[in-house]
């Protein structure tokens, strides 16, 4: 069974630091692409990051040069450090895996950005 268990999120000030985990089992996350997403309160999912097996990265525009994605495979785990936070980044954020049978997304960890 593929299990995705975000952790991290809270509550920090603008200009703050928070740095996200997923902890991955089920599948053999060495060779899966992985990806964060957000929803803003009222809007849609948003795809924030990806990072592919080979260890390449990219990033939404809204988030580059502010967040940085990383994996440790031997951890089977996904991380997203997020510096310079502004109010609209608050949002719940989802882990994600691209798999051949699908994608599956974790429950979320809330992020809130106030002062």
């Amino acid at each position: 069974e593929v299990q995705l268990v975000e952790s991290g999120g809270g509550l920090v000030q603008p200009g703050g630091s928070l740095r996200l985990s997923c902890a991955a089992s089920g599948f053999t996350f060495s060779t899966s692409s992985m990806n964060w997403a957000r929803q803003a309160p009222g809007k849609g999912l948003e795809w924030v990051s990806g990072i592919y097996s080979d260890g390449s990265t990219d990033y939404a525009d809204s988030v580059k040069g502010r967040f940085t994605i990383s994996r440790e495979n031997a951890k089977n785990t996904v991380y997203l450090q997020m510096n310079s936070l502004k109010p609209e980044d608050t949002a719940v954020y989802y882990c994600a895996a691209d798999l051949w049978s699908g994608t599956y997304r974790g429950r979320g960890t809330q992020v809130t950005v106030s002062s």
